[in-house]
C-alpha cells in the first residue's frame, strides 16, 4: 500500500457488530469512520481509556478482523459511548481485505478520495471526532539534546501528534539528525520523553527556526497527557 492511501479515511456510517474480551457474544456498534490505521466507533459498552484493547470487529458475516488497537480518545455522540481507536496489531491480509471492504460498499468515495484527489469535506471538527493522527496545537516548553552534534536546547511546542511534533527554537537543528526530547507538560506529572529524528527545519525570522521532528514510535500515553492538557486549560 502507498503511503497516501493508509491515511485516507472513510466515512462510513455502517451498523456493525464487535466482540469485546470478557463479555460474551457480539455487540452491536457504529463505524463512523475508519482507515488503515484506526477508527471512530460507538457503543453501548464503555472501554477503558488509554489501554490496549483487542476486538474481533464484524463489519459484514465475510468480513470480520481481529485487531488489537490502543483507546486514545472517548466522548459521547447521540448518547453512545465513542471512542477513537488506533490500531497496533493488523495483519496485512486484514488490511486488504479492509481495502476490498471499502471499495466493494462506498466505491465512489474511495475513487473520489484516491484517484481524483478529492477530499470528502465535513463539517467542523470536536474533541468527539478528531482523528488518531491529527496534530494538536499545543504550546509546551520543551529541552532536546542532540547527540550527534551535541547540542542542548530548549523550544516551543506549536503542534504535537502521538507520532510527530512541531517547535520554534534557536538552534539551527541539521534534518535527520536525531533528538532526545523532554516535554513540560502542565499536569503535575513528569516530563515526557520522546526521542525522534529531525524531518524538516526552515528559518520563520532571524535566529528562529521551526522544525518538524517525526518520533520512533506512536507515544499513545504521551498524547493522552497532551489532549487532557489542552482541553483544562
Amino acid at each position: 500500500m502507498h503511503d497516501h492511501r493508509s491515511c485516507s479515511r472513510w466515512r462510513i456510517n455502517w451498523q456493525a457488530q464487535v466482540r469485546i474480551p470478557e463479555r460474551e457474544g457480539l455487540t452491536e456498534c457504529y463505524i463512523r469512520d475508519i482507515n488503515f490505521k484506526g477508527i471512530q466507533i460507538s457503543l453501548g459498552e464503555r472501554l477503558k481509556k488509554d489501554a490496549f484493547v483487542n476486538l474481533t470487529l464484524v463489519l459484514s458475516p465475510e468480513f470480520s478482523f481481529d485487531i488489537e488497537a490502543w483507546v486514545v480518545w472517548q466522548g459521547t455522540i447521540e448518547g453512545l459511548h465513542t471512542y477513537g481507536l488506533f490500531f497496533t496489531k493488523m495483519r496485512d491480509t486484514d488490511k486488504e481485505r479492509l481495502y476490498i471492504f471499502i471499495y466493494n460498499n462506498f466505491r465512489e468515495q474511495i475513487t473520489k478520495q484516491w484517484w481524483q484527489g478529492v477530499p470528502i469535506k465535513e463539517g467542523g471538527e470536536n474533541m468527539e471526532d478528531r482523528r488518531i493522527f491529527e496534530r494538536f496545537s499545543a504550546h509546551f516548553p520543551l529541552r532536546f539534546l542532540s547527540a550527534v552534534e551535541n547540542k542542548e536546547g530548549q523550544a516551543i511546542t506549536q503542534d504535537i501528534s502521538a507520532k510527530g511534533v512541531g517547535f520554534l527554537t534557536d538552534e539551527e537543528l541539521v534534518p535527520h539528525t536525531g533528538l532526545e526530547m523532554w516535554f513540560e507538560v502542565p499536569d503535575k506529572g513528569e516530563p515526557i520523553y520522546a526521542r525522534g529524528q529531525v524531518a524538516w527545519l526552515k528559518m520563520v525570522e532571524s535566529a528562529k527556526f521551526r522544525a518538524g521532528v517525526e518520533l520512533e514510535k506512536a507515544d499513545f500515553m504521551g498524547i493522552s497527557r497532551v489532549l487532557r492538557a489542552i482541553e483544562s486549560k
